[in-house]
């Protein structure tokens, strides 16, 4: 697993965009339609803002990449508690589990880019 992203659901992403970018010195990455945009930091990891994912309620946390979002689900059902089975996304597949103090730890692969 490598942490590729930290997530941070927001309110409303013009206005975050506009904190992250302008207030805090950030620098765009990219964007995945109007609600989702992808911060430079000072590090590997980016800021991922998004405002219409129906995960607000997980809060904000950790984005891994792992090489398949299924075999990982797959591999690690019974021994992780998974809040979100995974699902498609833009780039490629999706999961949420839960650690012992029910923080969110998502991972994603980049199975549709070629």
């Amino acid at each position: 697993m490598k942490l590729v992203f930290h997530s941070q659901p927001v309110k409303d992403i013009k206005k975050a965009v506009i904190f992250y970018r302008d207030v805090l010195g950030m620098e765009e990455a990219w964007r995945e339609g109007d609600h989702t945009v992808a911060l430079k930091t000072n590090a590997d990891t980016q800021i991922l803002l998004e405002d219409d994912n129906g995960e607000h309620e997980f809060g904000p946390g950790s984005v891994f990449l792992v090489d398949s979002v299924d075999k990982y689900f797959k591999e690690n059902n019974r021994a992780l508690s998974f809040v979100k089975e995974p699902c498609d996304i833009p780039p490629g597949r999706y999961a949420i589990f839960s650690d012992d103090s029910g923080n969110p730890i998502r991972i994603i692969d980049m199975s549709k880019r070629s």
